[in-house]
């Protein structure tokens, strides 16, 4: 990379920044999702290197204004997997993944008073807001859960949905349906958070399903979608259910 940025090297990669290989990386983040769930294991050896290609490509960048290295990157990861596993590394003690979690929380929260406050060190500060929606919803409610602010249990969350069902039906303007819609996601993405659920991952295993299963339709269909009717489709839709359940 150093080379590729260097006097000679390739003109695209020596005109990026910062800020245009952004998308590239959140496009990198998805491959490897994608080759997770289709546990395409070849797929995702390559995949890995591509997004590595993305913490190699910012450390380069940073480095020729003399701010960091990727080495510096590893040390500081390093560091912090030891620090915030006393349990491994030192004298502390955690049984559950829980009382993992719950000690790491307490470090991080410790070392964040060391430093100089800024937004990134509020409580919701260290939430990206440009990861998927439900993603960071359900980051953002993790951490309110923290301090307490939460419910103390899923059926609450019910509740609270039915309240969200009917303020849903009863809004009458364009502007107060798409309010209530996003209310209703939101919860539903806490449902998910108490039950233990990722809302995003789930959401994603979803829409792959609704693909294979309409897929289904479109290949045993036999004629154009406008010689069709709703009917045809669900029964197709029915079929899909069955044989690619039975197929799994």
């Amino acid at each position: 990379m150093a080379q590729l940025r260097a006097e000679g090297g390739c003109p695209w990669d020596r005109e990026q920044t910062f800020d245009s290989i952004k998308p590239y990386t959140l496009e990198e983040t998805y491959e490897v999702l994608d080759a997770i769930d289709a546990r395409d294991w070849d797929g995702l050896r390559e995949e890995l290197g591509d997004f590595t290609l993305q913490a190699i490509f910012y450390a380069q960048m940073a480095s020729e204004e003399g701010r960091f290295s990727i080495g510096d990157s590893l040390d500081a990861i390093n560091q912090k997997l030891i620090r915030r596993h006393p349990h491994v590394f030192g004298d502390g003690e955690a049984k559950t993944p829980g009382e993992v979690k719950q000690r790491w929380d307490e470090i991080k929260q410790a070392e964040k008073k060391d430093q100089p406050r800024t937004p990134s060190h509020t409580l919701l500060g260290g939430v990206s807001r440009a990861q998927p929606a439900l993603a960071e919803a359900q980051q953002m409610t993790q951490k309110a859960a923290t301090v307490g602010f939460d419910w103390s249990s899923p059926d609450q969350v019910l509740e609270k949905l039915h309240e969200e069902l009917g303020e849903l039906a009863a809004a009458a303007e364009p502007e107060a349906k798409t309010e209530e819609i996003g209310d209703l996601l939101f919860v539903l993405v806490n449902l998910a958070r108490k039950l233990g659920i990722d809302a995003e991952q789930t959401l994603r295993a979803t829409n792959a399903k609704f693909r294979r299963r309409f897929s289904y339709i479109e290949e045993n269909l036999g004629k154009p979608w406008t010689e069709s009717n709703l009917e045809e489709m669900d029964r197709l839709w029915n079929e899909a259910k069955n044989k690619l359940k039975s197929a799994s």
